[in-house]
């Protein structure tokens, strides 16, 4: 699974290779064989342009060079009040099983990066599989803002990462469209959106009082067989909505499950799971 994980990332889109349908060894970046001159385009490492080749063309122009294949894995989690919720485990458990199979694609020379309400950080002298172990702890973090920590990534990922990002997305609002458009220019981006704990069936009759799981307010109401048509139809709505979303900006998509963190992060590439 973490070959076949790894091997996704680096046949992605955002990882065009030199040689053809066969290997990945290989990928335009920042290594150290020269291949060619060609004109500057946004998104270039400044620190590549051939000033020598630039005043004899009268253009910028980059220099082209091979790397050792390497990914760079940045991981989004939300750890807010609703992601704690869950009919027999919280949806968190499962997005840290998600989190641990991302990073456990990582090599020895791979970078293991997370995005929290603190900042981009990766744990000092840790590469690899070890960086994960630190990264995925959520305790004491900030409160979580979904688009800071987008426009966290926007800024501070290096061109090419592949980024995961796990959530509800209560706060995704329409002015993030702009946003969820730019990420995947830049970078590999995969979402997980946190399928409702309640997808299925919602559990409850007669008159009950409810709680919002983030403002912590209470209302009684009266759920009925029309009350939980009507949330089982919006819940599928509202899923279905936000995966368009995602995938009409680029995102490649899959669902959270809460019984399966890991198995839905590998459905999310097409990659089989060995749980049921």
């Amino acid at each position: 699974m973490k070959s076949g994980l790894r091997r996704a990332l680096l046949l992605g889109r955002r990882r065009p290779r030199l040689s053809g349908a066969g290997s990945p060894t290989a990928i335009r970046g920042d290594g150290y064989e020269f291949v060619e001159l060609r004109e500057y385009v946004a998104g270039d490492d400044p620190r590549r342009i051939d000033w020598a080749a630039t005043a004899r063309a009268g253009a910028l122009q980059t220099r082209v060079v091979l790397e050792d294949v390497a990914l760079t894995l940045a991981a989004i989690v939300d750890h807010s009040e609703s992601m704690r919720l869950g009919r027999r485990r919280a949806l968190t458990i499962a997005a840290q099983e998600a989190i641990q199979t991302w990073y456990s694609a990582a090599e020895t020379d791979d970078r293991c990066i997370r995005i929290t309400g603190r900042g981009v950080y990766a744990p000092p002298g840790l590469r690899g599989p070890r960086s994960a172990l630190v990264c995925s702890n959520v305790e004491g973090e900030e409160p979580f803002v979904l688009r800071d920590v987008l426009e966290a990534a926007r800024c501070a990922l290096p061109l090419g990462s592949a980024l995961l990002v796990i959530s509800d997305f209560f706060e995704l609002t329409n002015d993030f469209n702009a946003l969820l458009h730019r990420l995947p220019q830049r970078y590999d981006c995969t979402v997980l959106i946190a399928r409702d704990p309640w997808f299925n069936d919602l559990p409850l009759r007669g008159f009950v009082t409810m709680q919002d799981a983030e403002k912590k307010a209470q209302c009684r109401v009266f759920v009925g067989a029309h009350e939980r048509d009507r949330y089982l139809r919006a819940v599928r709505e509202r899923e279905g909505a936000l995966r368009r979303r995602f995938e009409n900006a680029g995102w490649r998509t899959g669902i959270l499950r809460e019984e399966d963190g890991e198995g839905s992060l590998l459905a999310a590439f097409g990659i089989p799971s060995t749980i049921a």
